[in-house]
């Protein structure tokens, strides 16, 4: 690391606090207004942004346009996220974003990117980091980042070896995901093609199981009571109580959330043992496990749009749970069923792991990368991925 200096930041950048701490009046169409939402992953998004007029952009930028080469880094709510302005677009910026202009005769706009989007800068605006529950990274604090700066010609070295090793894990890991993707699309695709059987008969949870909703009881979290006993709400596990409700095997149906239209989780889920159960899930007894097992592989496997309540709030009533139309087969058939299913489940659970840990592995080697990049250690542009 010869000829590295260490300076702050400001003392090779100017830094400036944009806009007004109010929010403009926004037009229909007009220049574009960017947040801190605009800045992820090292690029700037160019959507999801209101307009201004072109005098309200004027008044914003009168000192402080924002150039090419130009950084953009986010200091509100998504804190610590930085990109380089690429393309010539006029656009004014919120408060929540600081321009940093950069002076390149010491500092290359990428290799300050990389910099601040790095593992050591982000853990030091985490631990400055103002403000409840949305985070305030103060501009003085950012000021004072330290920065090793090398010769410009080893900054672009740098530049060139991490834009290559991040375009391979770019594409290693869009190749991950789309197989984590795959396989829960092939799994579902199974799932309802299983169902799809014209010679069962049809009926609703009223006929084939016992309601229990009025047995539940919601504790406020002030009132509760920690323990071991898990504390279900509408998409699972909330919190662990000290005493318990439910002491069987039951099948919960959320009752309430946006989940049941986003389906992001399992709106059916199966408890057993000492539980509790708020008044955000149905709770449902059958007569045997068998069944219990296929109506929750049933529930999953099919939207229930046409049953829920509420756009904003949306609700599924005990009304509607009970019109539910649901395939029932013959005890053998559904444990043939259910069998066959679970036995899918589980390597699919097995292959997505894989992959899981495969986008997790390519996260840490980025990191591993930028670490190695402002320690002086990256020598070849070849990076096994």
């Amino acid at each position: 690391m010869i000829n590295w200096v260490e300076q702050n930041l400001d003392e090779v950048c100017e830094l400036i606090t944009c806009g007004v701490a109010a929010k403009p009046q926004y037009v229909s169409d007009g220049i574009p207004f960017l947040s801190a939402k605009n800045v992820k992953d090292g690029k700037i998004i160019w959507s999801g942004y209101n307009y201004v007029t072109e005098k309200t952009h004027n008044e914003l930028t009168k000192n402080n346009k924002p150039l090419v080469g130009d950084i953009l880094y986010t200091r509100v709510g998504s804190y610590g996220e930085a990109a380089v302005i690429e393309d010539d677009i006029e656009f004014s910026v919120f408060v929540s974003l600081t321009l940093i202009k950069v002076d390149k005769r010491v500092l290359n706009s990428y290799y300050l990117k990389h910099y601040l989007n790095s593992d050591f800068i982000k853990r030091l605006a985490k631990k400055s980091i103002s403000g409840s529950g949305v985070g305030n990274l103060n501009v003085g604090t950012v000021r004072n980042f330290p920065i090793l700066l090398p010769p410009i010609s080893e900054q672009q070295r740098i530049v060139a070896i991490l834009d290559e090793a991040f375009a391979a894990i770019a594409k290693a890991k869009a190749n991950a995901e789309q197989n984590l993707k795959n396989s829960k699309e092939l799994f579902e695709s199974y799932l309802q093609g299983v169902f799809e059987n014209e010679n069962w008969e049809t009926k609703t949870l009223n006929e084939i199981s016992e309601n229990l909703d009025s047995k539940r009881v919601p504790i406020t979290k002030n009132v509760r009571i920690e323990g071991s006993i898990p504390y279900y709400g509408a998409s699972g596990i909330v919190d662990y109580v000290a005493d318990y409700l439910f002491e069987e095997d039951l099948l919960c149906v959320s009752e309430d959330g946006a989940n049941l239209l986003a389906r992001t989780y399992p709106i059916a889920f199966s408890i057993s043992g000492k539980t509790w159960v708020n008044n955000h899930a149905h709770v449902l007894r059958f007569n045997n496990i068998v069944s219990q097992k296929f109506v929750e592989l049933y529930l999953n496997s099919i939207k229930l749009d046409d049953f829920v309540s509420g756009m904003a709030q949306p609700k599924l009533n005990q009304t509607m749970l009970n019109k539910i139309p649901i395939p029932f087969p013959s005890l053998n058939e559904q444990e043939t069923v259910v069998n066959k299913l679970e036995a899918l489940s589980a390597e699919t659970k097995k292959l997505q792991a894989i992959y899981q840990q495969k986008i997790n592995d390519l996260e840490e080697l980025k990191k591993s990368i930028l670490q190695k990049a402002f320690a002086g250690e990256l020598k070849t542009k070849t990076v096994e991925i």
